[in-house]
């Protein structure tokens, strides 16, 4: 698997933390990054204008993402302006690693 950070770019927030996610290194395509960043942010893929690899390089295609290391960071620009609209917090149970069984245990 090959390990990115990656967050929504809001300069506006007072905290904007990247969360690492993993792809499969057999399908390091474009397509499937910008999938599985939405999900694992809770943002609509139509929403994203770019992804940009920090600093300044924006990923257009398949070779672009084959190109990248381990604990890359990455941020995806979205379309608009009003940000706040376009994405929500994923519920507890719709993280990866949530564990159900867990969550109900008691003491």
């Amino acid at each position: 698997e090959l390990v990115l950070k990656v967050r929504i770019q809001n300069p506006n927030l007072r905290e904007n933390d990247f969360i690492e996610i993993e792809l499969d290194r057999q399908e390091l395509t474009y397509k499937e990054l910008l999938r599985v960043s939405c999900h694992e942010l809770g943002v609509n893929p139509e929403h994203i204008q770019k992804i940009r690899k920090l600093p300044n390089t924006m990923l257009r295609k398949d070779k672009d993402v084959a190109r990248l290391q381990d604990f890359q960071e990455l941020e995806l620009v979205l379309t608009v302006s009003d940000k706040n609209l376009l994405f929500r917090a994923p519920t507890l149970s719709e993280r990866s690693g949530y564990n159900k069984k867990a969550s109900e245990l008691t003491y």
